[in-house]
């Protein structure tokens, strides 16, 4: 499946749900979204279907997101649906980790072939200033029980804030000694402005990946620790962006997704499905293709017909927009 620019886009990813357990100051304010009614929400069996169309159309890989895809009620039934339609290779999701001890091993039988898990901070009080509501032993225990599941790749999502002044070196050591793989991502301003939910975070609070690869080769020198050296071309990368780094020996690597500073835009692979069925051809515009109403009322040609509208409106690229209409827990992540 190309789109008008010749990019091949074989990725899709889902949002299950608007809701959260947590209220991540970049993600949503503090008393949450107005919730989405319950019959605007995607249904199972809808999202099933919308997944077929789009494997038969050339979507290899799956990733659900949420808000936070575990609170979904029927998921488990949706992964095993998913992993079992024709021309799907890989299933993911993108979770805090919360849920994962309780749901871990029922979500691998499932089918589901791996897990980010979003982690910002290594300090348990900066975790509940972002988090607003989590804590950070939460989130830790989430990626022991994704580990002692099976999962492979497990990989920890941390976005990288210059306000927030993370320790980026102990982010990055989480490697060495289990197989995780530490992705950093620029903090990316989604949402009605820069800092649009009240976090006070903006453009100056980007890093870029280059000097954030810097900063942690400068501080494991100054530990005596090796740099990181670019990942062996064994390792789990999957389908996305990041280019992947790693300590010398370590059992995991280091990741960096740059989407400001060295923006992936003729890499992209990928649509957006937001929980309320819009198809989105970029996460930076606006321009959603509503998929519901051909899900409901029409049938496989229609929802192909949406399928390629939305494909044929991608971008060329993003054109470093700042600000979005729906904030990043209503699009999907």
């Amino acid at each position: 499946m190309k789109d008008s620019h010749g990019r091949t886009i074989d990725y899709l990813r889902i949002s299950l749900t608007d809701r959260c357990n947590f209220r991540c100051i970049y993600c949503m304010p503090e008393q949450g979204v107005q919730a989405l009614a319950h019959g605007d929400i995607l249904r199972i069996e809808e999202i099933e279907q919308a997944v077929r169309v789009a494997a038969g159309m050339g979507i290899r890989s799956i990733r659900l997101t949420g808000g936070e895809p575990l609170v979904r009620l029927g998921v488990t039934d949706l992964i095993r649906g998913i992993s079992n339609t024709p021309g799907i290779e890989n299933v993911s999701m993108t979770t805090n980790g919360v849920l994962l001890p309780k749901m871990a091993d029922e979500l691998k039988k499932a089918g589901l072939s791996r897990v980010n898990i979003s982690l910002d901070t290594l300090d348990p009080d900066q975790f509940r200033q972002v988090t607003r509501r989590g804590e950070l032993q939460q989130t830790l225990d989430g990626i022991d029980a994704a580990l002692e599941a099976g999962f492979n790749p497990v990989k920890i999502n941390a976005v990288a804030v210059r306000s927030l002044d993370q320790d980026y070196l102990a982010f990055a050591k989480l490697s060495i000694d289990r197989p995780l793989h530490v992705r950093f991502i620029e903090y990316m301003p989604v949402g009605e402005s820069s800092g649009g939910h009240g976090c006070g975070w903006g453009k100056e609070d980007v890093v870029p990946s280059e000097e954030l690869f810097g900063i942690i080769n400068e501080r494991a020198r100054a530990a005596d620790m090796d740099e990181l050296v670019p990942a062996g071309t064994d390792r789990p990368l999957g389908w996305g962006p990041a280019r992947y780094f790693e300590f010398p020996n370590a059992q995991g690597t280091v990741g960096f997704i740059s989407p400001l500073s060295r923006h992936f835009c003729s890499e992209c692979n990928r649509l957006r499905l937001t929980a309320d069925g819009k198809l989105r051809p970029c996460l930076f515009s606006d321009d959603e293709y509503d998929l519901r109403t051909a899900l409901r009322e029409g049938g496989e040609a229609e929802q192909r017909a949406v399928f390629a509208r939305a494909l044929g409106a991608k971008p060329d690229e993003h054109h470093d927009k700042v600000g979005t209409e729906r904030g990043m827990s209503q699009i999907g992540g």
